[in-house]
């Protein structure tokens, strides 16, 4: 069984006065279908870039903002998996009384030995991607809120997908119950949400 069913815009010109021109009857023009605004049309991609502010104002937090991120995050919450290890490595720093800023962060994955080989090339740029991304430390619950918004929408992504997937795979009398499973999944998941939206009010 699969990983998925083990998860229980008319442009303007202005030329200037112009003489009139007999051009007979105007002829509609046809724009074609709406394209969509992507994120990547404005040059970023917004999941990992609220992940890379969270994980900076987290870094720069000082130890009560930082306790209370920890509290309310998880690793799942971060979509990308350096993500998700970096902010494990800060999360268990804030966790031990340890300080969390950017060297003792590095100290943590050099001594593990994850700064090592290309993997841990890549560690460190991200690490040093992060420290200087210029986030705002007092605005840490807001990017909190939000990348734990993104993953509860990418949740539902991922139940949708194991659902069609059980569709065509499980046996009939194991439809029903994989269904109900993933409800209830996603109501804790919804649940979680509430009460981080009413904390913050």
């Amino acid at each position: 069984m699969t990983a998925a069913l083990e998860l229980v815009h008319t442009q303007a010109t202005d030329a200037g006065p112009a003489e009139p021109i007999d051009a007979g009857p105007a002829e509609p023009i046809d724009a074609g279908p709406a394209e969509p605004i992507d994120a990547t049309d404005l040059g970023i991609d917004a999941h990992t870039d609220i992940e890379v502010l969270c994980l900076c104002a987290l870094l720069w937090a000082p130890t009560d903002a930082a306790h209370r991120a920890v509290a309310a995050l998880d690793p799942a919450d971060f979509q990308q998996p350096v993500h998700r290890e970096l902010y494990t490595v800060i999360a268990g720093l804030v966790r031990s009384g340890v300080p969390h800023d950017p060297t003792m962060v590095a100290a943590d994955l050099e001594r593990t030995g994850k700064f090592a080989g290309h993997h841990g090339r890549q560690r460190s740029r991200h690490l040093a991607n992060i420290t200087t991304r210029g986030a705002d430390h007092i605005a840490l619950d807001h990017y909190t809120r939000a990348v734990i918004s993104q993953a509860y929408r990418r949740s539902f992504r991922a139940a949708a997908e194991s659902l069609a997937q059980a569709a065509e795979q499980l046996p009939e009398y194991q439809l029903f119950e994989h269904m109900v499973a993933l409800g209830r999944q996603q109501r804790t998941a919804t649940q979680r949400l509430d009460n981080l939206r009413g904390a913050a009010q």
